[in-house]
């Protein structure tokens, strides 16, 4: 699985130079730089049509996407999620900074890197951070542990933490001789 993730993204590293990267000289006299967050996004509410915004706001959403999905496998487990934001952010400020400084009709621009860095947070919370337990959850177990013959690991096994609790309230929940409580019994 750490061999899938790095691969994938080092292919959507390659997709996101060929999107970010390519010069636009149709674009080269009308770009400038935003260094105030907030700024594109104004404009995008207020002189696109609400289907432009959408495509690229969501567009740039969408860019950080596979960072919160892949990242969090290739990162330690301490402060996963942070270190994720943190080089999400660092990544897209470099490409960023390089379309501004490198590649004609394109600019700098700051909302660009926040929109990216929240699509990776996205990413992350709604598919990344579940992908990633399972993937540690798994790689942690002991080579003890692990089947002889390179089988599936063992499933993780469930904690006991509040079982006791858990016993009790099947105890009152069961009828006369240990089954389901008859009608006349609920919550008794």
């Amino acid at each position: 699985m750490l061999v899938v993730a790095l691969l994938g993204l080092v292919a959507f590293s390659i997709a996101l130079a060929k999107v970010t990267l390519t010069p636009s000289p149709a674009s080269e006299g009308i770009v400038t730089s935003n260094l105030h967050p907030g700024r594109s996004l104004r404009q995008y509410a207020e002189e696109y049509t609400f289907l432009a915004a959408c495509k690229q706001a969501g567009g740039n959403l969408l860019l950080g996407v596979p960072f919160g999905v892949l990242l969090p496998i290739l990162v330690p487990r301490r402060l996963r999620m942070i270190r994720m934001i943190l080089l999400t952010a660092l990544v897209m400020a470099v490409i960023e900074l390089v379309q501004g400084a490198l590649v004609t009709g394109r600019a700098f621009d700051i909302d660009d890197v926040i929109l990216n860095t929240t699509g990776a947070l996205l990413g992350y919370v709604l598919i990344g951070r579940r992908i990633s337990h399972r993937y540690h959850a798994l790689a942690d177990v002991p080579a003890a542990e692990a089947p002889a013959g390179g089988g599936r690991p063992p499933a993780v096994k469930p904690s006991t933490r509040g079982s006791g609790l858990m016993e009790k309230w099947r105890s009152r929940r069961s009828g006369p001789g240990g089954e389901a409580p008859g009608p006349d019994r609920r919550g008794a």
